[in-house]
């Protein structure tokens, strides 16, 4: 990078809408198309865009994400010249407390950028799924003057409720935003990816952290608070896939947009821009003689015994002899047992699906199974 640009991964959120499968890990440390994790996803984008200081915000459940962030090591962010590390709130002299939004994250992490002299600051959030580079972004942004430039995707109608909206005139200026509107004026929705000039951003989080009456959000606070003073706020329109999984639907939904190959989104690519994981080190993938594969993902460690069809499977996962399954998100180390039939499921991690059990037979609503299943 020409300029000097930190990165800031916000992964600290609870996702309760994941149910038990964030009950005792961060949502961006959960399995992505079995061989991945959310997270790897904005670091890979991270390392494949030349941004070689990396801070990601933790918070919630946060020693299995804190574990796999590592130093960095996985997305090639760490050396001489690189830098990677989680920040969890912490005590300092003036107290401890946790992040009590996406603004205060930053703001409790002003003395960490302020060691990294950044000249930019890219915000992400830890949990989307998509895959890109940030330099026609960051470009777009010192060009235009902005003080602030953000990633804007068209939505659909009907979801426009659920996003930052904003307006904009004839060079994406963005001249109007709202948070989560009841009644969206348009369907240009923030994807949460946002690029500010540090030294102004740090002067509005300075004074956002005095407002009594802020919730300290970027979305809620800091981003009106710019147009609201006169600021440039510049729109990106992002090009490609993108999908928030913050819910079990939308998980298995972008988990078989990869399976069956009916999206953008390659994670096949083995060149410059890949994604980048860790490496299971497990014994390679075994398709028994009655087992079939058809339209699925399997990583290495599967014992595929049985028929498997539109699956996500992860490592060490067992499907054993008889077993179905249909468009299931299987997750590692699960167990589905002889003569289990299962359609259209997420199965957590090390899930037991106990023999003979037939769940969720050509469901249309994606179920959750986790712990013991069966009998």
């Amino acid at each position: 990078m020409s300029k000097n640009v930190v990165a800031m991964i916000l992964a600290g959120g609870k996702g309760t809408r994941l149910e038990s499968l964030t009950k005792k890990t961060a949502k961006p440390a959960v399995s992505f198309a079995a061989k991945y994790r959310i997270i790897d996803f904005p670091l890979s984008n991270c390392a494949n865009t030349g941004i070689n200081k990396v801070g990601v915000l933790t918070q919630y459940e946060s020693i299995d994400l804190d574990r796999y962030i590592g130093n960095g090591e996985k997305w090639g962010l760490n050396g001489a010249r690189s830098y990677t590390t989680s920040l969890a709130p912490r005590q300092t002299e003036k107290g401890a407390q946790w992040y009590k939004g996406t603004a205060d994250a930053i703001t409790q992490n002003i003395d960490f950028l302020d060691n990294l002299h950044p000249d930019y600051v890219l915000i992400l959030s830890g949990d989307h799924i998509y895959k890109t580079t940030f330099n026609d972004m960051i470009e777009l942004h010192i060009s235009s003057g902005a003080d602030a430039t953000i990633s804007v995707i068209e939505v659909d109608w009907k979801e426009a409720s659920r996003f930052g909206i904003m307006a904009v005139n004839n060079d994406d200026v963005i001249t109007e935003f709202a948070e989560k509107p009841k009644e969206p004026k348009s369907n240009l929705a923030s994807m949460g990816i946002y690029i500010f000039t540090w030294k102004t951003l740090r002067e509005y989080l300075i004074a956002d952290a005095k407002d009594p009456d802020s919730e300290h959000d970027f979305g809620k606070n800091i981003i009106p608070n710019y147009l609201n003073t006169g600021k440039k706020l510049q729109a990106f329109r992002f090009k490609g896939y993108w999908r928030d999984v913050g819910t079990l639907a939308s998980l298995h939904e972008a988990n078989m947009d990869v399976a069956l190959n009916r999206s953008t989104l390659n994670i096949f690519e083995r060149g410059e821009s890949r994604i980048y994981t860790e490496d299971t080190f497990s014994v390679p993938q075994y398709i028994g003689p009655n087992g079939s594969v058809t339209r699925s993902i399997t990583n290495q460690g599967a014992i595929i015994l049985g028929k498997v069809d539109s699956c996500v499977i992860s490592n060490e996962v067992l499907i054993d002899e008889g077993a179905i399954c249909n468009k299931c998100v299987i997750m590692q180390g699960a167990r589905v047992g002889k003569n289990v039939r299962v359609d259209n499921a997420i199965v957590g991690p090390n899930t037991v699906i106990a023999e003979g059990a037939k769940i969720n037979v050509n469901g249309k609503e994606v179920v959750l199974l986790t712990g013991k299943v069966g009998k």
